[in-house]
């Protein structure tokens, strides 16, 4: 079984960055598939970036060249690059594991305001 815990998030103005972690309780390296996902108020939670064991990454349209996302394996650890934030960027982000089945970490709220 993998728990994962998100960090990073925190209030941010219009145009910064923040870097979002996700930590494993155990190895990554054989999980197919890692992803961030984001939920506002009302709405579903969505897909932002996905990044599989074989470092193939996926992003939704509205984070293209804004977000990065990558994977240490010898820290057990992903990531998420926001840069360009913007207030509609304003969500509680969650880590997603996929090992056979599938883990949520308990979110991190990112905001986005002046």
């Amino acid at each position: 079984q993998v728990q994962v815990v998100e960090s990073g998030g925190g209030l941010v103005q219009p145009g910064g960055s923040l870097r979002l972690s996700c930590s494993a309780s155990g190895s990554i390296s054989s999980i197919s598939f890692m992803g961030w996902y984001r939920q506002t108020p009302g709405k579903q939670r969505e897909l932002v970036a996905s990044i599989t064991r074989e470092v193939i990454t996926n992003y939704a349209d509205s984070v293209k060249g804004r977000f990065t996302i990558s994977r240490d394996n010898a820290k057990n650890t992903m990531y998420l690059q926001m840069n360009s934030l913007k207030p509609e960027d304003t969500a509680v982000y969650y880590c997603y594991a996929f090992d056979r089945v599938g883990y949520w970490g308990q979110g991190t709220q990112v905001t986005v305001s002046s």
